[in-house]
């Protein structure tokens, strides 16, 4: 990244703070929600009794720091069997779309997720994370859903 990137990084940081929000919820559950970007469905899902079927319920604004989150976060929690994505996907970031890409592809010798329309979905997990959430992990894609009722069919 190059410097004039790290600033812009470190105000955006400060003009717009972003906390990161994870809600947990049964821990014997198999399935984790991912909202992309779509923070007051984050909020509505961990109100529901959703909260009470899944393991974890998140959010996703990075195709790279993020996407490095989620894939040791299944690399640790080997009860995690499913994603369901869902929300609106992160504009100019595409997020949910990296997941996926990086699901059905996997990253080049530059560790850039293959496929990917991000800007910058380049990742630090190792090959053998990735392989793991390649070969453990079903995504759900609701890419552009909302719907509580909609998403709770797929749990």
């Amino acid at each position: 990244m190059s410097k004039l990137e790290d600033i812009i990084g470190d105000i955006c940081k400060t003009i717009l703070p972003i906390k990161e929000e994870v809600y947990t919820g049964n821990p014997n559950s198999d399935t984790a929600i991912c909202t992309l970007g779509s923070i007051d469905l984050l909020k509505e899902l961990k109100n529901s009794d959703i909260i009470n079927k899944v393991a974890i319920i998140g959010r996703l604004f990075s195709e790279n720091k993020g996407i490095d989150s989620i894939i040791h976060y299944v690399n640790q929690h080997h009860n995690i069997k499913r994603i369901i994505l869902c929300g609106k996907d992160v504009w100019g970031h595409k997020t949910g779309h990296s997941l996926i890409k990086l699901h059905e592809n996997g990253i080049n010798d530059e560790k850039r997720i293959v496929g990917s329309i991000s800007p910058k979905p380049f990742l630090c997990v190792t090959e053998s994370e990735i392989e793991y959430f390649q070969n453990n992990i079903e995504l759900v894609n609701l890419i552009g859903e909302i719907s509580l009722d909609k998403i709770s069919m797929k749990i």
